[in-house]
This record gives structure tokens, C-alpha cells and sequence, in this order.
């Protein structure tokens, strides 16, 4: 059964040079993540205003942050123009479409070879990198004929699966998602891999900086992509402490299937894998499984867009909550992740106010986002 390709999300804008600088300049400064930036722009309607506001509203924090400077930003994209390398904005045509509606999703990803495929319905098909022939025969096959059937196959770039499901994709369209800068191939070894998908009109993206070198923890923010920018995430061979379970996770998390192969129950590379079937994930033995699982969720995001964008947002610079408004914000936080309807209902305090105390906390590095929208002190 073939899948036609569908853009969800019909909304989309381009951005200008300047608001595209502007953008790089922001999701690069001090304590400005993916939640932190959307918050920003959501507030005060573009960038650049984002970027005049924001030292103030650390400050009102507690602590004064580094806002990236144009220089800086300038060379990060000279850098990536030299490396072959585009920045693509939430919102734009060619950002993936289920990604802007996953969690926390990049304001900005920088895309080293062709973007015609992004905006393709997709798979991911992740597993160990100690792969056992088998387990890499499986994700070749599924990944060869998922491709064959029109789907997007998105993975790693790791040794053992990851590999073998780019290596099965390759013409009909794959792209490798990195947890360092796209111009920092991890690990070496695939350069013959990455040389071959980009000649072949797929890419490798990212969100980190040009240049950035991939660290451990860099790894499951690279996950949460994998799962946000596809439907479905299946896993083959995959142990109890995998890091493929994150990526089944966070795909669990947004609403997206989780699938997965069954494996050996005395090959402890099966024992994650085999557990997400115990859970309740979708088995798999071969793309047919897939594709038929699938089908009926291709009109699944068509809403209008809420991506972020450039527009008129009330004025708010000037506005500062009171003194007693942020102790008693202050008060209602702690360890235990909260929602912002809870905050809002128990405080008493007005949503605007909140959301404006919420942006001095964040920028200041006093408060960590959860999935779900929940925030807790750090």
C-alpha cells in the first residue's frame, strides 16, 4: 500500500534574513531553550523585541544573562553557509510538519543537504548499535520497503540499526538526525553513509550549533527530534537500558505509535524491545504492519497551525508584575512539576502576570520545563 505524501500544517511563512538572524541570535543566547524561545516570541512578537526584553526579564529573575550577539550569529551562519548548511524556522515550508507539533520543537534546525523530503510523512527506525545480523536484516528490510511505500525513514546515523536502516533508504529518501552541529559527523566511521544520503537528496539536521560536538547528553534531545518529526517509531533490537527506549518514549509522550520488532528472549539486545510489546506497543514483522497502522493517521494533524511566527503581540516590555505577585508565584512552585492552569487556579494571580513571572523565572535559569507543559523550580 503506498502513502502519498500530505503536509499536515498549510500555514506556513518564510523569514527574512534579518528575522532569521534575529532568530539565531535569541535560541542561542543564555537560558533560551526550544519552550523558553516559542514563550518569547508568543509574548512579544518577534525576535528581535524578544531580544531587547529579554536582559530585563532576567534581571527581574535574579540573574543577568548573555544575550548572543549579531557578530556571533553572523559567523554561525557563515559557517553553515560555507558548510553547505541552511537554516530552517518553525513555520517555514520545509521544516518537518509533525515536528512543529511535538514537544519543545526547534525554532531552528540547520539542514545539510536537500529539504525536499522534511515535509514527507515519516518513520523512524532506531535500535542498537551492537546489532546481531538478524536485527540489522530486519531494519533493512522494513526500512527498504516503508520507503518503497512513500514514507520518510528517519534515523541516527548509529552503528548497527541505525545504519542499516539508512543504508536501505538511501534512494528512496532518509535523513540522519545528529546530536551535535550538522557539520559533525558521529560517529566517523559512516562518512561513506552520510556521503551517499546526501547525494541522494536526503539530509542530516540538527539544533545544535554549527560546529557543536556531540556530548552524552546531547543524545536524547536528538531523540526527542526523531520521535517529534515522525508517526511512528520502531524499534529492533533494543536492550533494557537502551537509548532507543528514550526515543519510544518521548514518541509515547506526543502521541505518536510506538512499534516494534520482536526479538529473542534470551538475547538480552531484545530485552527493551520485547518489553515495549509487553507495554503494549505494535508489533512488527514486516512494513505492512506499518503502513496499515498508519493510514488512518495522515489527516491526523491537520488543525491550523500554532507555530510560532513573526506577528503583532501586545506591547508587554513595560509591563512588571508586583513584588507580592511574584512571591506568591514563587511560593506555589517547588521539586514537583505543576502545570500552568494549576498555577494560574491556586495563585489567583492573572495569566498574563503568570506567564510574565514564568519568562523572568526561565530566563534566569530558576525554573525547568517537563513534558506536558509542567514546571517545577530547579
Amino acid at each position: 500500500m503506498a502513502i502519498s505524501p500530505r503536509d499536515p500544517d498549510q500555514q506556513t511563512f518564510p523569514l527574512s534574513d534579518e528575522q532569521r538572524l534575529a532568530w539565531l541570535r535569541l535560541i542561542r543566547s543564555e537560558n533560551v531553550g526550544p519552550a523558553t524561545f516559542k514563550n518569547l516570541i508568543g509574548h512579544f512578537g518577534s525576535a528581535q523585541r524578544a531580544i531587547e526584553a529579554a536582559p530585563n526579564l532576567s534581571r527581574r529573575g535574579g540573574r543577568a544573562i548573555r544575550i548572543a550577539s549579531r557578530p556571533d550569529a553572523e559567523r554561525e551562519l557563515e559557517a553553515a553557509t560555507r558548510a553547505g548548511i541552511r537554516f530552517v524556522g518553525m513555520g517555514e515550508p520545509d521544516y518537518p510538519p509533525w515536528l512543529r507539533h511535538a514537544d519543545a520543537p526547534p525554532p531552528l534546525l540547520s539542514v545539510r543537504g536537500s529539504v525536499a523530503g522534511l515535509t514527507r510523512p515519516a518513520v523512524a527506525i532506531v535500535g542498537a548499535r551492537n546489532a546481531s545480523v538478524a536485527g540489522r536484516k530486519m531494519a533493512f528490510m522494513l526500512a527498504r520497503d516503508l520507503g518503497e511505500a512513500g514514507l520518510l525513514v528517519v534515523s541516527g546515523l548509529a552503528r548497527g540499526i541505525d545504519s542499516s536502516a539508512h543504508e536501505a533508504s538511501i534512494r528512496t529518501g532518509t535523513v540522519a538526525v545528529f546530536a551535535g552541529g550538522a557539520d559533525v559527523l558521529y560517529p566517523p566511521e559512516n562518512a561513506g553513509l552520510l556521503a551517499a544520503i546526501l547525494e541522494h537528496d536526503g539530509a542530516a539536521i540538527s539544533e545544535m550549533p554549527i560546529g557543536w560536538e556531540p556530548r552524552a547528553r546531547d543524545f536524547p534531545r536528538r531523540n526527542r527530534i526523531i520521535a517529534g518529526m515522525t508517526l511512528a517509531t520502531v524499534v529492533v533490537e533494543a536492550a533494557e537500558r537502551s537509548g532507543s527506549l528514550i526515543t519510544a518514549r518521548l514518541a509515547l509522550e506526543q502521541n505518536r505509535e510506538v512499534m516494534a520488532v520482536p526479538g529473542s528472549p534470551i538475547d538480552p539486545r531484545a530485552g527493551g524491545s520485547n518489553g515495549l510489546l509487553k507495554q503494549g506497543a505494535r508489533l512488527v514483522t514486516e512494513a505492512r504492519d506499518v503502513t496499515e497502522a498508519l493510514a488512518p493517521l495522515l489527516g491526523r494533524f491537520s488543525e491550523p497551525a500554532s507555530a510560532t511566527g513573526e506577528f503583532s503581540a501586545p506591547d508587554i516590555q513595560d509591563f512588571e508584575p508586583a513584588d507580592t505577585d511574584r512571591d506568591r508565584l514563587y511560593e506555589a512552585l517547588g521539586p514537583t512539576p505543576v502545570g500552568l492552569d494549576d498555577i494560574i487556579r491556586f495563585t489567583g494571580l492573572a495569566p498574563r502576570t503568570v506567564q510574565v513571572l514564568l519568562l523572568e523565572l526561565d530566563l534566569a535559569g530558576r525554573v525547568e520545563r517537563h513534558p506536558g507543559s509542567l514546571i517545577s523550580l530547579r
